[in-house]
């Protein structure tokens, strides 16, 4: 009798950890169809950002041209450059979190060591940002003597939405792999028979 209530428990368990592969399977579908539509505006933000960049090139004298340029590239470098080393810094900073009663002392030394590291790498890259902010107020500047209405409009929703999509493709990248993560936990420690 006590086999077969161990039986039914691990029958029970597998199905629990099915519902939960289900359930997260359809989470990861939304998930990639969002990465899909996030794909299309990245697209459709770029496309725009071509065109404001033929009118600057345009209108703009060659140095001042080239100030924008140097701008917008460094825009796409420096947001990520944040958005990974603050991705970096959550992880150590888990990880020495969960750290157990048995750990060395030389792993918690090294956990330390490379929060220290990135903490100070995060302080540089903020002030690379806030140093790309003013940069962005001097090509406005720049920009609104030369452009339209409109097209300074079209130039402040690009650069908007060029950092915002950056941050929500990684955000969903992160997501994605996580839930895959999961999903591979759950799959593996069914027993084999019960996988589908």
């Amino acid at each position: 009798a006590e086999e077969d209530s161990e039986e039914e428990l691990d029958h029970d368990l597998s199905e629990k950890k099915q519902e939960l592969i289900d359930s997260i399977s359809r989470k990861l579908q939304v998930l990639r169809e969002a990465r899909e539509t996030l794909l299309e505006d990245l697209q459709a933000n770029n496309v725009l950002g071509d065109e404001v960049e033929a009118i600057v090139k345009d209108v703009c004298k060659p140095n001042e041209f080239d100030k924008f340029r140097m701008f917008i590239g460094d825009l796409d470098k420096v947001v990520n450059l944040l958005l990974s080393l603050s991705g970096r810094l959550a992880r150590v900073e888990n990880a020495l979190n969960n750290l157990d009663e048995s750990a060395s002392p030389e792993e918690r030394r090294t956990l330390e060591e490379k929060k220290k590291l990135l903490t100070r790498q995060h302080e540089d890259a903020k002030e690379l940002k806030e140093n790309l902010d003013r940069r962005e107020r001097i090509v406005f500047d720049i920009l609104a003597s030369y452009l339209s209405e409109e097209n300074l409009a079209d130039y402040e929703h690009f650069v908007k939405m060029k950092s915002a999509l950056i941050i929500e493709q990684r955000e969903l990248e992160d997501k994605i792999k996580l839930g895959e993560e999961q999903l591979k936990c759950l799959t593996d420690s069914l027993p084999p028979d019960r996988t589908k």
